[in-house]
């Protein structure tokens, strides 16, 4: 496929800003999963697409060395709908293990952009090892490039619009037991642009890379036992 901006595609910031707004997801394709038979009709949803989008939202940490808890949101979204799982609040008791069930399956692709920290903090947090993870800022980049490609600039290369991110929605508290529609639709869209993206490049005749499995930071090895002192052998005449 040609990797040269489509015909009236921006070639810089300015240029971006001209370009007529993306319409995401509405409303009430959202789905926000709160009881187990929820939780389970997402899962067939969900695994009986080839390709979902996908996601997730962390609060996010201001002081100095504090660590993140997150997820604490995931976003998975079929051409439809998306679903949204809010993890630790309202959530079934079983939901940890259809969320496993859905993101350790071979099928279906879960392609989203910036996936790298999302996979680490689902494993830290989860224990769920994700696979057929499919990253759009890698597998989107041209040949040579080495910069990573971002959503909006995907959004704009190929669907010649623009993405509107809120900074002040992305730095919400996503731990909120209460997520505002302001929230609501900025996730859902994050995972299902990535799929409408992911669509429109490989009916574009996109290759996909080989897929290999996540980077997740090794297990601390177990401190060793301090080394018994050993009695010195008595001393012979």
């Amino acid at each position: 496929m040609s990797t040269d901006l489509p015909r009236g595609a921006p070639s810089s910031d300015a240029a971006e800003a001209e370009l007529p707004p993306y319409h995401g997801i509405q409303l009430r394709d959202v789905r926000l999963v709160h009881t187990a038979t929820e939780a389970a009709a997402a899962r067939d949803a969900l695994l009986a697409a080839d390709a979902i989008g996908f996601d997730t939202e962390s609060k996010p940490t201001f002081m100095k060395g504090e660590t993140s808890t997150g997820p604490h949101l995931i976003q998975l979204s079929t051409d439809q709908h998306c679903y949204l799982f809010q993890i630790g609040v309202h959530t079934p008791p079983d939901l940890a293990g259809i969320l496993k069930n859905i993101l350790e399956a071979e099928r279906p692709l879960k392609v989203g952009f910036g996936l790298s920290d999302d996979v680490k903090r689902l494993h830290a947090k989860m224990g769920i090892v994700a696979a057929q993870v499919v990253d759009l800022s890698v597998a989107l980049r041209t040949p040579g490039q080495r910069n990573d490609l971002g959503a909006k600039t995907a959004v704009a290369k190929f669907f010649g619009q623009k993405l509107q991110k809120s900074k002040k929605i992305s730095t919400t508290n996503w731990a909120s037991t209460r997520l505002s529609e302001k929230q609501i639709l900025y996730a859902a869209d994050d995972a299902q642009v990535a799929l409408r993206v992911f669509r429109h490049w490989i009916a574009g005749g996109g290759k996909l890379p080989a897929i290999r499995p996540p980077k997740l930071p090794k297990a601390p090895r177990p401190p060793r036992a301090p080394a018994s002192p050993v009695d010195p052998s008595p001393e012979r005449d």
